[in-house]
């Protein structure tokens, strides 16, 4: 696919830039806004993310699609979620997983997170933006204790453009399984095999009631984490409903 990609030397957002430009004018599929110093960054809940200029990855994708139902959006996420993993595990990071919903891990150190922001009509998807923040060649965090980057677990420096290059000929393979013949039951098998923590004894947070152990057995359609707890109750959460302490 050729793509346009728009390439920024700072801006707050490139989630917002792009959802601007979009308001504006139509723009072609596979739009991609690239930043090498963005000052605002936004993550799941309202966190903010601050990047050191030149030093990582933050961008955004437009994405058109013809027709995807509302209960499917999840699949998004699968598909972006593996599209980095399957660039990360290339390049030998170790221990690379998907913290539900969509977090990118190595050991117990967050390296990337995804943000995507849909646009639906009459419960249809008709495009998204998909933003991801990649934590490459920055080594210092300040109080983010559990974030780490790419140089700081191997120890090497990482060449932006031909990495950036990789997680998009990833991203545009991954999201044709959002709407291929059974693409999506592909998509959750890979993901939930992906997932940290999965099957391992977990503390867990819930936003109402006290905190519980449990076991991660993997996610619904739409997106909901599945968690045995120790009494063999199976239970769901949506993301702003439970929090895995780990």
């Amino acid at each position: 696919m050729t793509m346009r990609i728009i390439k920024l030397d700072a801006t707050e957002s490139t989630n917002q830039y792009l959802k601007e430009m979009a308001m504006k004018k139509q723009l072609e599929d596979f739009t991609v806004v690239s930043c090498t110093h963005q000052q605002k960054g936004r993550g799941q809940m309202g966190n903010t993310w601050t990047s050191e200029k030149g030093k990582n990855l933050t961008v955004s994708v437009l994405k058109h699609f013809s027709d995807l139902d509302v209960s499917k959006v999840f699949y998004l996420n699968q598909a972006v979620s593996l599209a980095i993993l399957k660039v990360l595990r290339n390049l030998a990071i170790p221990g690379v997983k998907v913290k539900w919903p969509n977090d990118i891990m190595s050991g117990n150190q967050k390296i990337c997170g995804i943000l995507i922001e849909t646009l639906l009509k009459a419960n249809r998807l008709r495009s998204c933006i998909i933003g991801f923040g990649l934590n490459v060649n920055q080594t210092e965090f300040g109080v983010l204790e559990k974030a780490s980057s790419m140089k700081n677990i191997t120890g090497q420096y990482y060449d932006l453009e031909p990495l950036l290059d990789q997680i998009l000929d990833q991203l545009e393979q991954y999201l044709k399984f959002t709407t291929a013949s059974g693409g999506q039951q592909q998509l959750r098998k890979e993901y939930e095999s992906a997932l940290f923590q999965k099957d391992a004894l977990s503390l867990f947070s819930p936003t109402v009631g006290e905190r519980f152990q449990g076991r991660i057995l993997g996610v619904s359609e739409a997106g909901r984490l599945m968690v045995v707890k120790q009494d063999g109750v199976l239970t769901s959460f949506d993301n702003k409903e439970v929090q895995l302490i780990y």
